[in-house]
């Protein structure tokens, strides 16, 4: 997309917001249209950190939908570089497209990443009648023909759900990964219908995909890609348990404009912390079928500049980006 499309975009964006609070009242900016991740991000840690007392007036929510986010990291980067009372939410959907430049030019480095607080596991996940009992087998048997093993994923080709496997072979020193089998489908029920149907060996997905049909049987989770075992789903274990460092979740998080001070970014990360410790957060993750992942302020940011640089290296070999 082009600067002057962007810069028409944002302002018929901006000409349809409604009017600000009073000043120095929180503005945090959901970059996708009401309902969905983005707009829960906002919403819920809005209104926590209100109801906990992080912030003493309520949080504005601005939807902002275009260009799968672009539009209003554009805006915050052009527009708002400088404001101390934004905060905008951010998931892996903004590191992936950042990795492959769908931004038009923008860089991750243009903001500051404050933190995360909850995720959507990534999983690998066979039928249950598969022949593979752990991600080891599974991994051996993809380096030992890797057209023995095909993948399907609710993202495209380049999405985060093809790259998930392929940083497990990474892990296990399998570079030749354009070798890897990778059919995208319509969605985590399409994937697993497919890994079900035999005409894929394995599915790459989130678990709230994959949680109905764990319960009914029809399937196997070998791995789950977070730092330890999911509550509720203790015998998964890890794909780091099984020797494959690899963290891959949908996390649910904040950026903020790169502009501000330190203080400004340490403030908003503590009134992140403040909401991920509280009972409030905790009831909204049960309810929306989040997994705790607690990464705010510098370790967060550390986090996303190695995730972006490992999806732009790996976009690269597989050729989604040049």
């Amino acid at each position: 997309m082009t600067k002057r499309l962007f810069a028409a975009l944002v302002t018929g964006a901006v000409l349809s917001i409604s009017a600000p609070t009073v000043a120095s009242a929180a503005e945090c900016i959901a970059p996708a249209n009401p309902g969905g991740g983005w707009d829960f991000t906002c919403r819920q840690i809005g209104k926590i950190m209100y109801d906990i007392g992080a912030v003493d007036k309520p949080v504005q929510v601005t939807n902002m939908a275009g260009a799968g986010g672009g539009l209003a990291y554009n805006h915050v980067v052009n527009e708002r570089g400088d404001d101390d009372d934004l905060i905008v939410a951010a998931s892996s959907a903004t590191s992936t497209r950042l990795a492959q430049n769908a931004y038009a030019g923008m860089t991750a480095d243009q903001v500051r990443f404050v933190g995360a607080i909850g995720a959507d596991p990534g999983v690998i996940v066979v039928a249950k009648d598969s022949p593979y009992q752990s991600l080891g087998e599974l991994v051996d048997a993809i380096k030992a023909d890797p057209s023995s093993v095909a993948f399907a994923g609710g993202s495209a080709v380049g999405g985060f759900d093809h790259l998930k496997p392929l940083m497990i072979l990474q892990r296990a020193d399998f570079n030749d990964i354009k070798k890897v089998k990778y059919i995208g489908v319509d969605g985590g029920a399409d994937a697993i219908t497919q890994t079900v149907g035999g005409f894929t060996q394995a599915m790459t997905g989130d678990m709230s995909e994959v949680v109905g049909f764990l319960k009914s049987g029809d399937v196997r989770v070998l791995a789950v890609l977070t730092e330890e075992r999911i509550p509720g789903f203790d015998d998964i274990p890890t794909a780091k348990e099984q020797g494959f460092d690899v963290v891959a979740v949908n996390w649910r998080g904040l950026y903020i404009p790169k502009d501000v001070s330190d203080e400004t970014f340490n403030s908003w990360a503590d009134k992140l912390q403040k909401v991920a410790d509280s009972d409030e957060w905790k009831k909204a993750m049960a309810d929306n079928g989040l997994a705790p992942f607690t990464k705010v302020g510098g370790d967060f940011q550390s986090y996303v500049d190695s995730l972006v640089a490992e999806i732009n290296k790996l976009s690269k070999d597989i050729g989604v980006i040049q």
